[in-house]
């Protein structure tokens, strides 16, 4: 689900080269990931009402592996097609891998969603690291570029075939009247204000993420940094994501009221994005590694919230529908504004500057959105929910 999307961003220079993109063309490719998650996000609750979780999980593996193989037959042509294709599977897998866990496994939430989580920095590690050392390899032109784009197809078939022995499951929701199924859908979400600031909190820490993901490498490349020294930092970034998406979770389902987690871990970002925009260049390391710690974080919390914040896995699905929903089309602006203020300003500091300003914001959201609230099935929202036991 990462790899396949955070290969890209160091490659944009190459690709800019190779296929004739222009700064404006990188900047959307940067874009339709996020975009395509806001947009497909509130399709995956009723596709898992009508078929089930686990066959809408395995149909997603399926579409996913044929999106990558179909940006790498033509990668001139079908890049964006093919991406669009993978990102709307990975759309569905984000939704539904939480509710999933919360209807399984339950007592085990936070370890669960820390191993999910973990699993996705894994890839985010992987795709930057090997991009461009695979690029050169394969000869740097147009069918190294059809390789680099493809490879990320093989774990998705691998994962399908992983996923096989669920598919004889059909879990659906239980059945409920009418009127009950609509204050539970991802539609009502929107008329929760509490849905509304675990969407915001998610859809900023989304932001800072795709935007950091999608040009940092090539601020890293003006600052006279290597091509493979920026893919690397950006896997460093995603080293970060992998501890703390896997600590957070665990620590989150063992309180009530996840506010203090949101105040560290959005500092730390804010901390690293400073360290990695503006201090000298022998010290990225140390502070895209802050930053990914503070991203994953905020991510684990992001997914955590989706389930805290529901009363039972229904509600989960269409909360995290919701979320991830407006959340990524919040994310979505990232990397598009990121990339018109560097060719606006002409340089770094602008884009920095914002993106400390929009972790402001995500840090107050992230406060609300950790009070101990839960809504329930009838759409109320008390103000108090009890401590959950320990994984």
């Amino acid at each position: 689900m990462r790899g396949s999307i955070a290969s890209l961003p160091p490659l944009f220079p190459e690709l800019s080269t190779v296929l004739h993109l222009s700064a404006a063309e990188l900047s959307v490719l940067g874009a339709v990931p996020v975009l395509c998650f806001g947009l497909f996000s509130p399709v995956a609750a009723p596709l898992s009402r009508r078929f089930g979780e686990e066959r809408v999980l395995g149909a997603a593996l399926i579409v996913l592996a044929a999106g990558l193989l179909l940006r790498g037959s033509a990668p001139d042509v079908l890049l964006f097609p093919g991406t669009i294709v993978a990102c709307c599977a990975i759309a569905l897998m984000n939704v539904l891998l939480p509710s999933l866990v919360k209807r399984r496994r339950p007592d085990q939430a936070g370890l669960l969603i820390g191993l999910y989580l973990t699993a996705l920095a894994v890839g985010g590690i992987m795709g930057p690291l090997i991009a461009v050392p695979l690029f050169q390899a394969a000869g740097g032109g147009s069918e190294a570029t059809s390789i680099t784009v493809a490879l990320w197809a093989l774990p998705a078939l691998a994962a399908a075939l992983a996923w096989l022995p669920q598919l004889r499951f059909r879990t659906l929701p239980e059945f409920l009247p009418g009127a009950a199924r609509g204050r539970r859908g991802a539609l009502a979400m929107g008329h929760r204000l509490l849905a509304w600031q675990v969407a915001a909190f998610f859809g900023l820490q989304s932001l800072s993420y795709y935007a950091a993901l999608s040009w940092f490498p090539t601020m890293f490349r003006d600052r006279g940094m290597s091509p493979a020294h920026a893919g690397a930092l950006v896997a460093l970034m995603n080293l970060g994501n992998a501890v703390t998406a896997l600590l957070i979770p665990v620590l989150a389902h063992r309180v009530t009221d996840q506010r203090r987690l949101a105040v560290v871990s959005t500092l730390m970002t804010a901390s690293g994005l400073a360290g990695a925009g503006f201090g000298p260049l022998g010290t990225a390391p140390f502070f895209i590694f802050l930053l990914g710690l503070g991203q994953g974080a905020t991510l684990g919390l992001g997914i955590f919230y989706t389930m805290a914040r529901a009363a039972d896995p229904v509600v989960s699905a269409s909360l995290s529908a919701f979320a991830q929903g407006a959340g990524y089309l919040i994310a979505s602006a990232g990397p598009l504004l990121i990339g018109l203020l560097h060719a606006t300003s002409g340089g770094w500091a602008l884009p920095i500057w914002t993106l400390l300003a929009l972790a402001m914001l995500q840090l107050a959201t992230g406060w609300l959105a950790g009070r101990a609230k839960t809504i329930n099935p009838d759409g109320s929202v008390p103000s108090h929910v009890s401590a959950p036991k320990s994984a």
